[in-house]
């Protein structure tokens, strides 16, 4: 007997809610685990263009961490469609007014454009404390991998021919 590619058909799979608590994860590791898990790839079954992810609760958005000095230097902009209205403000600003907005927004540049992203998008909850409305789905925990931070550098990397100063790999 051939092999057989498995494809889901539309409602087929039935949707899990996962909760995700934000808090000391970095920005960008926890939105491309999130949108790994809204389009559907962890599962076997995963089908391109077919609703097979499950729903995300995201919360403590407002505890999300940026590394380096993106929080200052990296910027939001906005532009009205009109002469003047570009407005720019910068992720601080942002975390201050509405963090949720920079969490979703993260998340949902990852996922694939049009009408198949914005079908993803009405997956996705995020707030930005650490309460949530969604208790009545029954949330499974979802915890994204755990966020290694900066590696300390020690001296025995800084010697010479070390790859954190770009030298080349040798050859074997």
């Amino acid at each position: 007997m051939p092999r057989q590619t498995y494809i889901a058909k539309p409602g087929e799979i039935k949707t899990v809610w996962r909760h995700v608590d934000a808090e000391g994860k970095t920005l960008g590791h926890l939105a491309t685990e999130v949108a790994t898990v809204l389009m559907g790839k962890h599962r076997p079954e995963y089908t391109p263009g077919v609703l097979s992810g499950d729903a995300v609760i995201v919360t403590n958005a407002s505890k999300i961490v940026l590394s380096g000095s993106k929080l200052d230097q990296k910027t939001r902009r906005r532009w009205s469609g009109y002469p003047g209205g570009l407005k720019i403000r910068s992720y601080r600003q942002e975390m201050d007014s509405n963090p949720a907005r920079l969490v979703s927004e993260a998340i949902l540049r990852m996922v694939p454009k049009g009408r198949y992203g914005r079908s993803l998008s009405a997956r996705l909850r995020v707030f930005a404390g650490a309460s949530h409305t969604h208790a009545s789905q029954e949330p499974v925990a979802f915890d994204a991998k755990v966020d290694m931070g900066t590696v300390p550098v020690t001296k025995a990397a800084l010697q010479k021919g070390s790859r954190l100063q770009g030298a080349p790999r040798r050859a074997n």
